[in-house]
């Protein structure tokens, strides 16, 4: 019976990880080249000036791409998440990618 238990476990987890989206592998450089809009609201290197917005700069890479594909799909909402879906609407996977990078790069 415990052999069933850890195979499920393991399948579930398996599962899981297959249906994550494919995350490339993004470019600081690129990130802080496309990092002009974001910096109205989340500064420059990712430090909010304004409490209403939240830091970005060391954030983890995939928690940022996540949370922007999020935005795009529509799938947040409440706060700030109209002016987020208008911004992620017309982002790539791989500038997505690119952003996520370069605020993980910065120091918190």
């Amino acid at each position: 019976m415990h052999y069933w238990k850890n195979c499920a476990a393991g399948f579930t987890l398996l599962c899981g990880v297959i249906s994550l989206p494919v995350m490339a592998e993004g470019n600081v450089a690129d990130g802080q080249a496309k990092s002009a809009s974001c910096a109205a609201c989340h500064g420059a290197t990712g430090k909010a000036n304004n409490a209403l917005y939240p830091n970005l700069a060391g954030q983890n890479a995939a928690y940022l791409a996540l949370a922007l594909h999020d935005y795009k799909k529509g799938g947040r909402s409440g706060g700030q998440a109209g002016i987020m879906q208008a911004f992620t609407s017309a982002l790539s996977d791989q500038d997505i990618s690119d952003l996520s990078a370069y605020y993980a790069s910065q120091k918190p």
